[in-house]
């Protein structure tokens, strides 16, 4: 199958010429995408409500459209959902994407229309892997080769005969082009299976016999389905199995806590890894480099994008940032409008920026998701490098963790607790312990002062939570698979409660 290799490949190519334009002229490039998406629903309930037809220009945008949360956005879903078409897209929108809810709902529907299939998600995808093939032009990937696709846990439902819901990866694997299809694995009916224990068995045993070079999925996910093809196949390296495994692309949570454990169940230096950063509301960018530590942003793929400064976080109507006012080293808040119809959407993920030509980002955790319960500021990309370094320091290997903070009490100083799953336990807790404390302090200033003598902050108490802990809470809640992630970390102590009430 050499010539099917070449012709994909080929194909790929072509890609490689747009993503150089638009990382080599990316403001003329987003000024585009804005007026594009701007012209193509000015007569849409929401274009003529903010006169999509008179804003020339990204100021202008800004002044007359609010930012918009998924409560705000919210009654406009429901009239899609009875049928209404031309709300918020010109185009009729019958997809969307069911991820975890707000404080008020336990759900969201995210809209997903034609355009962000073919123009965003796909091409996002195909571009990642033009990159690949690029920087990889001896890759066999092709030759017979599948992907694995590790999708969610929930089928797809029908709200009605014209609309149709379910997890992200189950809504793009239903529509995914024919020459993605004959390249992927497992079959969609196990791919799309309700029952992540069903699902998780009937994977290993029909990928088992495949030549699989590619895997995408979530790292933890993804270690859950290898374990269960050690456990069946008594391999205990997944080149034994996989011998032609070149590539894992890998999102949904980072990568850091988790690369140890891949190193030792994958032994080849040849093996690649990238990140992308898909979610329910857009492909936003991925790793260009298999050495790189940072993704490009997607800047010609249906997205506008504005950046919502840390200290604007908590106000009404923030101030948001275009990308001639973002400096690298700087926390932002995403806000996106897309093809879908979302505008002036605030995520909820934070990012920093690593470089401004081309735009290069890292994710560095959630708005919501943070602890603050005493002025530290501590964000999940703080939390991942102290684990890892604490890691490396006591031999351990983690599988899962959250943490939520200790409230002042009898005059003692507050802290953090962490109640963290190992693979491999740490030969000393205390050196653990303690180097999770110095690393914090290393990435942290403001948890650096607050530790100053164990005024305000005392040192971390670490639990160990037995194994399979963080699986069953996510199993009672019917949250199995797919994009389902533990919350991390927490300014209040409700998910810490939880699992350790199922200790």
């Amino acid at each position: 199958m050499p010539i099917i290799n070449s012709m994909v490949k080929l194909f790929l190519s072509d890609r490689m010429k747009d993503i150089d334009s638009f990382s080599t002229k990316p403001i003329l490039t987003q000024s585009n995408i804005l007026q594009s998406l701007l012209q193509s629903a000015r007569d849409t309930a929401f274009g003529q409500k903010y006169k999509f037809s008179q804003i020339k220009n990204s100021k202008a945008f800004k002044d007359q459209v609010p930012l918009h949360h998924y409560e705000d956005f919210k009654p406009y879903i429901e009239r899609l959902f009875k049928g209404e078409d031309n709300v918020i897209w010109p185009t009729p929108i019958r997809w969307f994407s069911k991820s975890s809810g707000t404080t008020s709902d336990k759900s969201k529907f995210i809209p997903i229309s034609f355009e962000s299939l073919e123009d965003n998600h796909y091409k996002s995808g195909k571009d990642l892997m033009a990159c690949y093939c690029d920087a990889n032009p001896n890759s066999k990937m092709f030759d017979k080769g599948k992907g694995l696709i590790i999708g969610g846990s929930h089928e797809l439902s029908r709200h009605n005969d014209q609309i149709t819901f379910g997890d992200l990866s189950a809504v793009l694997l239903q529509n995914l082009p024919f020459m993605a299809r004959y390249f992927r694995t497992p079959s969609l009916e196990t791919a799309l299976l309700d029952n992540w224990d069903q699902k998780l068995e009937q994977m290993a045993k029909e990928t088992l016999v495949e030549n699989v070079t590619q895997i995408s999925g979530v790292p933890s996910w993804t270690l859950v389905l290898i374990n269960k093809l050690f456990e069946i196949s008594g391999k205990k390296d997944l080149l034994d199995i996989w011998p032609n495994l070149e590539l894992y692309m890998h999102g949904g949570v980072s990568f850091t806590p988790y690369k140890e454990q891949y190193k030792n169940i994958i032994k080849s230096s040849k093996m690649c890894y990238y990140e992308t950063y898909n979610a329910s509301e857009g492909f936003f960018a991925f790793q260009r480099f298999a050495t790189d530590d940072d993704m490009l942003l997607l800047l010609n793929h249906g997205i506008y994008y504005e950046f919502i400064p840390m200290a604007e976080w908590d106000k009404e109507q923030p101030k948001t940032l275009d990308l001639t006012e973002v400096k690298k080293g700087h926390n932002y808040a995403i806000v996106i409008s897309t093809n879908s119809g979302l505008w002036r959407y605030i995520v909820g993920d934070t990012v920093r920026f690593t470089n401004t030509f081309p735009f290069k980002v890292q994710v560095s955790g959630r708005i919501k998701h943070f602890i603050n319960a005493f002025g530290e500021e501590l964000i999940i990309e703080n939390a991942e490098k102290a684990l890892a370094y604490a890691c490396k320091k006591s031999d351990a290997l983690l599988q899962e963790f959250t943490a939520a903070p200790i409230y002042f009490s009898n005059g003692e100083a507050g802290g953090h607790e962490w109640l963290i799953e190992f693979e491999k336990a740490p030969n000393n807790l205390t050196l653990f312990t303690e180097a999770l404390d110095e690393k914090l302090k290393a990435v942290n200033s403001d948890y650096e002062a607050k530790r100053f003598n164990n005024y305000t902050i005392k040192m971390p108490k670490i639990q160990i939570a037995p194994k399979g802990l963080f699986y069953r809470w996510l199993k009672s809640k019917g949250k199995l698979g797919g994009q389902h992630k533990i919350p991390r970390l927490s300014n209040d102590r409700k998910y810490l409660e939880e699992l350790l009430s199922m200790v």
